[in-house]
């Protein structure tokens, strides 16, 4: 088994046939029912059937002042720098609002920090040095909301500072022109839940002064989709209809630089979801911000120039493989430092020849491999800055603020967090996130499966239901794809294919066959044999092969059936 336990939900019948009755599908109206949803009106704003809403810009604090500001800036012709994060959102936010500013006709320019040189969010030096090349004002993108000493700083250089961010906000707000965040205590915007680049399409909108413009909603929807998916927000509300309209804007080849990505990475242009944005083109945008050159993808989301994006597409797609490559190089290394057994407690590994720009896939990796925490740290210069990855229920960023007064600065969240600590706290430190996880997490990790419902008749998994399943996309973070039981299949076959790597199973129940794909695990590793009971945890999915249409099972665990 990969997961410790499977939490799997049920479901009203007499709510399933109601809506069954309405004209739902069946095997929708049963996923449905499982995830709470009993109403008819709220069925049809699941599937797209409602009209969209989206909300005005200028209920966001501050928008006002962001807008007034700019406007200013475009009057007296001042220099405009947009300042970005080096991530796929930040990238896709600066090039939304670098869009806007160069159809206005202004002087601009976008600065995204190098990742290892300057880390993440605004710094004094860069600002001294964008006032050096005469910028008048400086606007940010899913960064900024805690630069408190950058901000007046901004203002002793006689700097303008407009601050575009969706991350969490503390009491105290940025001395800036204006703040806009929707997470602001003081905000009543109706969504939180934002992505940085939806907030600088909200503030393209609102300087517009129209927001439901379906010219301004087509030039940037796709950028939105893409950073917004990439960023792993929730796929519900404003987000939502934001993904849906982004992913049918992508499919028409209107940015030659997105067509172009897709396509050196082998994927279908006509067929573009969450998926082929999260597993094709997030990470091989990221690759330039983790290797360094973040303004390779900012040139390849501007260009209009089909060679100029075929260039840089095959560009960065070798640039991600050398990023994989360094990623693998790495997670060997720690696998050896820690001999490949499983230790008593969190992974806190350092070494002065790791990339930095791996650190955080690495840490990842290891947390999943070893069902612990995980802290991988590049030291230069006696400085450690590293990459923290949790497990299961334990709070990595809680575990911190507990050793803040060893660490020279850190952020993050529950999940996920980076660190800054003096080469000879490292030591320390390790022993303090043990005793922290020793304290909050009894008896070790666990890392539960959130099933749907158990199926308990294969032929509710007919070609029509499974098709009707993609009423409910765009799935994502909110809106997670299907993901269901059956208990006591036989297991008829099993063969690894993908040159090892990946397992083919074939199984039966109830004088019904299928076909399952098990990605990432190899046959010998399944813990099962060919002939056995077993249940399966899987995500139904349409596949269409030498043009064949059929229904396959994704699987996402695997165990031996309960006696």
């Amino acid at each position: 088994m990969k997961y410790t336990h499977w939490d799997v939900g049920g479901f009203e019948r007499e709510v399933a046939v109601t809506l069954c009755e309405n004209g739902v599908n069946p095997l929708v109206s049963v996923l449905l029912a499982s995830r709470g949803i009993t109403d008819i009106s709220d069925v049809q704003a699941v599937i797209g059937m409602a009209p969209v809403q989206f909300h005005d810009p200028y209920l966001m604090a501050d928008m006002d002042k962001a807008v007034a500001r700019i406007d200013k800036a475009l009057k007296n012709k001042e220099r405009i720098a947009i300042y970005g994060d080096y991530d796929v959102d930040g990238m896709t936010a600066s090039v939304i609002l670098a869009l806007w500013l160069k159809s206005k006709g202004a002087d601009f320019e976008i600065y995204i920090p190098g990742r290892s040189e300057e880390g993440y969010g605004l710094n004094c030096a860069a600002l001294e040095e964008l006032k050096s090349q005469d910028i008048g004002l400086v606007v940010t993108v899913d960064c900024g909301i805690t630069a408190f000493e950058e901000a007046e700083y901004a203002k002793k250089l006689g700097l303008g500072l407009v601050i575009t961010d969706h991350h969490e906000c503390r009491e105290e707000l940025p001395n800036a022109d204006a703040v806009v965040d929707p997470k602001r205590p003081d905000c009543n915007y109706p969504f939180k839940s934002l992505a940085g680049v939806g907030v600088a399409f909200k503030l393209v909108c609102a300087l517009e002064k129209d927001y439901l413009s379906d010219e301004i909603l087509d030039k940037y929807c796709e950028l939105v989709a893409v950073g917004t998916v990439a960023d792993v927000m929730q796929v519900t509300g404003e987000n939502r209809d934001l993904i849906k309209r982004g992913l049918n804007v992508l499919g028409k080849n209107t940015r030659p630089g997105l067509n172009q990505l897709l396509i050196e990475a082998g994927g279908d242009i006509s067929t573009v979801t969450t998926s082929t944005i999260g597993f094709m083109l997030a990470p091989r945008l990221n690759a330039a911000g983790r290797m360094g050159t973040p303004m390779l993808s900012v040139d390849l989301l501007l260009t209009k120039s089909p060679d100029e994006a075929k260039r840089l597409a095959a560009k960065l797609c070798k640039l991600n493989t050398e990023r994989r490559n360094l990623e693998i190089d790495i997670f060997e290394q720690a696998n050896a430092m820690l001999q490949d057994k499983k230790p008593d407690g969190p992974i806190v590994l350092c070494e002065s020849t790791w990339y930095q720009g791996v650190t955080g896939i690495v840490a990842a990796k290891l947390a999943d491999r070893y069902r612990l925490p995980a802290i991988i740290i590049s030291v230069e210069d006696g400085i450690g800055r590293g990459s923290c990855r949790s497990f299961g229920s334990f709070n990595i960023y809680r575990s911190l603020c507990s050793c803040a007064d060893i660490l020279e600065s850190f952020g993050g969240h529950e999940m996920a967090a980076g660190v800054t600590v003096r080469e000879d706290k490292i030591e320390e430190l390790r022993s303090r996130i043990k005793k922290e996880y020793e304290k909050h997490v009894e008896g070790g990790a666990s890392l539960g499966l959130r099933l749907d419902f158990e199926v308990e008749k294969p032929k509710l998994l007919i070609l029509p239901n499974v098709e009707a399943l993609s009423d409910l996309e765009p799935f994502g973070s909110g809106n997670p794809a299907p993901c269901l039981c059956m208990t006591g299949v036989k297991l008829i076959s099993v063969e690894s294919i993908g040159a090892g790597k990946h397992s083919r199973l074939r199984i039966e129940k109830a004088g019904k066959k299928m076909d399952c794909i098990y990605f990432s695990m190899p046959a010998e590793s399944l813990g099962v044999k060919e002939g056995m009971d077993v249940d399966i945890a899987f995500e139904p999915q349409v596949n269409e092969f030498r043009g064949k249409t059929n229904v396959q099972l994704q699987l996402q665990d695997i165990r031996p059936a309960a006696l």
